[in-house]
């Protein structure tokens, strides 16, 4: 947690520096009444600045229900009305229905695009548009190797295969000897990063599982029939928070003795967490990368600055345990974790 703080704080002081000209009624006393002036008018729903009403639209490549990107547009609703942001939000889990609503965004004339690159070569035409048309563009979540390539400003999410990797020494540092990483999503280049990175690290064995994300019942039948038939399994490995449950679920009707292991993080895993149901999470603040993303096109057209010089702003991994889900229940119930 005092990383994420730190950074918070970083990122208020730059925001102090530059408001104190744009904020409406600022006066002669200095930065610290200004920022009181802005958190104020942010919590009671105001713009906490006098800049254009310019719209900002993101793309992601979320399928229906998945809780983590309900997380990521909280923070970017959240800095949308702080930065008198008109904020519109799109998706869609196949590649080419993602490009074409990335399109008409761009037809629309956005003043800013944040999109993901699950699939990459899909978005990037489209991408190549955006860039013509002169629309400053921020990747989250997916596509750090791409991103820059495709003509984005910067990308904020977490190295997958990094976070894989913590993972990985995590499983060893618990003594398991098979594990089985579940992907949900055929094709998803950051899902095969994040097994390969738990491979690369890991002392033990990796096999991987596909399932169809999008029916529930056949992921935990799918994962119920492998621990039946693999007994010496001993760790489950979700890639989303939701699918934690239904392993948690295909644990105990296979009878196995497998942890169960997830990547991000809601309400529910921090209950599991809690409660012994699950071993440990891998955080990569979803609410940070939603945030971030508006904040940065903001900063970046009223003042030009870019956070990270144009590198990878990273927003993960963090290893939650039994031990600190409690410290997160109180945000996880709100919706920023």
């Amino acid at each position: 947690m005092a990383r994420v703080r730190t950074g918070v704080r970083a990122l208020g002081a730059v925001l102090a520096a530059v408001l104190g000209a744009s904020l409406t009624g600022c006066s002669s006393t200095g930065g610290k009444r200004a920022e009181e002036r802005a958190a104020a008018a942010a919590a009671q729903g105001k713009a906490a600045v006098n800049t254009p009403k310019w719209t900002f639209a993101m793309v992601t490549h979320s399928g229906a229900g998945d809780t983590f990107w309900d997380i990521v547009q909280n923070g970017a609703k959240q800095a949308a009305v702080k930065d008198n942001i008109d904020f519109l939000y799109a998706n869609n889990a196949e590649a080419q229905q993602q490009a074409q609503l990335v399109d008409t965004y761009i037809d629309k004339k956005v003043d800013g695009l944040i999109v993901t690159l699950a699939k990459p070569d899909a978005m990037k035409d489209v991408l190549a548009k955006a860039k013509k048309a002169g629309i400053p563009v921020v990747t989250i979540n997916s596509g750090t190797a791409e991103s820059k390539a495709f003509g984005a400003l910067t990308h904020i999410g977490q190295d997958e295969t990094i976070a894989g990797e913590a993972v990985g020494e995590e499983l060893t540092k618990r003594s398991k000897k098979k594990a089985l990483c579940v992907l949900h999503e055929r094709g998803n280049v950051g899902h095969e990063q994040r097994c390969e990175g738990v491979k690369k690290s890991f002392k033990g064995s990796v096999e991987n599982l596909y399932v169809d994300g999008t029916n529930m019942p056949d992921v935990q039948a799918s994962i119920e029939a492998k621990l039946q038939t693999a007994k010496d399994i001993d760790s489950v490995v979700t890639l989303g928070a939701p699918f934690a449950d239904a392993a948690v679920q295909a644990k105990q009707q296979a009878g196995s003795q497998a942890e169960v292991d997830t990547f991000d993080l809601n309400a529910k895993v921090a209950d599991s967490l809690a409660s012994g149901a699950l071993g440990f999470a891998v955080d990569q603040q979803p609410y940070l990368q939603g945030y971030e993303a508006v904040d940065l096109l903001w900063l970046y057209r009223y003042n030009a600055d870019m956070l990270g010089g144009g590198k990878p702003v990273l927003t993960g991994p963090q290893i939650i345990t039994k031990d600190s889900a409690a410290e997160l229940k109180a945000y996880t119930k709100r919706g920023t974790r």
